[in-house]
């Protein structure tokens, strides 16, 4: 797909110009990041499982007087992730920004939980993101600069009924990242975690149609996936180790700390609630 320069009226920034690989870029999160970031000048690669809405994305964003690249992977599966890596090498000159975004979620009693839908959670939650952020750190560290975004979750830090398996990965991706970032202190290289709320997106629909999945609650405080998109390009013009989507969760390692009490004990009965409600 040819370079199509960026209107005039786009200003200059430090990213105009660089690549960025943005995983699970075929629909919500992953998708505003792509479009934000082809907005601002970056070469964008987006890769997701789903072909049609990448090419469509691709070609919205072209249209646009943008860049974008399209590969369809499965994340889940390890000889994709590698045959992704490939690609990325042979077709660019490098890589500047890795957005590990792609994961799903699953609501429900964890008992219920099919040990294939909990299988590939993990290899797309926490593996790909190991592995792809493994493979192109070093890269960036080699040039000098470099920024790896992964997107987490509150519920990393603030784990609730009916999410034991998706806290779980999240709280991962925060001690994941948080140590990448202390290690990294003194570079130009950066490592830095989202922590959205709830955010409108297709992911409450895949949480529903998992074998024994249901809807999560939290849907219905969610918040455009746009916002998601806009802290990305904030902590990329300022590094930091975290940021909270709305900002207000900051408050949220202390409620788990004053008030997990609570959740001990209300979290079950809302839970079986949810699950008669659906019987």
């Amino acid at each position: 797909m040819a370079y199509i320069p960026l209107p005039s009226a786009v200003k200059h920034n430090n990213w105009q110009g660089k690549t960025a690989l943005v995983t699970g870029a075929s629909s919500g999160i992953g998708m505003a990041i792509a479009r934000k970031l082809a907005a601002e000048g970056l070469r964008v690669v987006i890769t997701a499982r789903r072909i049609d809405r990448l090419e469509a994305l691709a070609e919205e964003i072209c249209g646009g007087g943008g860049f974008a690249s399209v590969y369809a992977a499965d994340l889940s599966n390890e000889t994709d992730r590698q045959r992704l890596v490939r690609y990325v090498d042979a077709s660019l000159s490098g890589l500047d920004v890795l957005v590990n975004n792609a994961g799903f979620s699953w609501y429900g009693f964890f008992s219920n939980m099919a040990w294939g839908s909990a299988q590939d959670m993990l290899r797309v939650n926490v593996e790909a993101v190991v592995h792809l952020t493994r493979y192109f750190l070093p890269a960036m560290q080699a040039q000098g600069s470099g920024h790896i975004v992964n997107i987490g979750s509150i519920a990393g830090g603030l784990p609730a009924q009916g999410i034991a398996m998706y806290s779980a990965t999240k709280a991962f991706l925060d001690a994941f990242t948080t140590s990448l970032h202390r290690e990294l202190k003194g570079t130009r290289v950066h490592a830095s975690i989202l922590r959205p709320g709830a955010v409108k997106t297709d992911l409450f629909d895949a949480a529903d149609q998992h074998p024994g999945g249901a809807r999560i609650p939290a849907e219905r405080f969610a918040v455009p996936a746009h916002r998601v998109a806009e802290g990305v390009w904030r902590v990329l013009n300022h590094p930091r180790r975290v940021v909270y989507v709305p900002g207000w969760l900051v408050v949220v390692p202390w409620v788990e700390l004053c008030f997990g009490w609570a959740q001990d004990g209300l979290g079950p009965l809302l839970l079986k609630r949810s699950a008669c409600s659906r019987a």
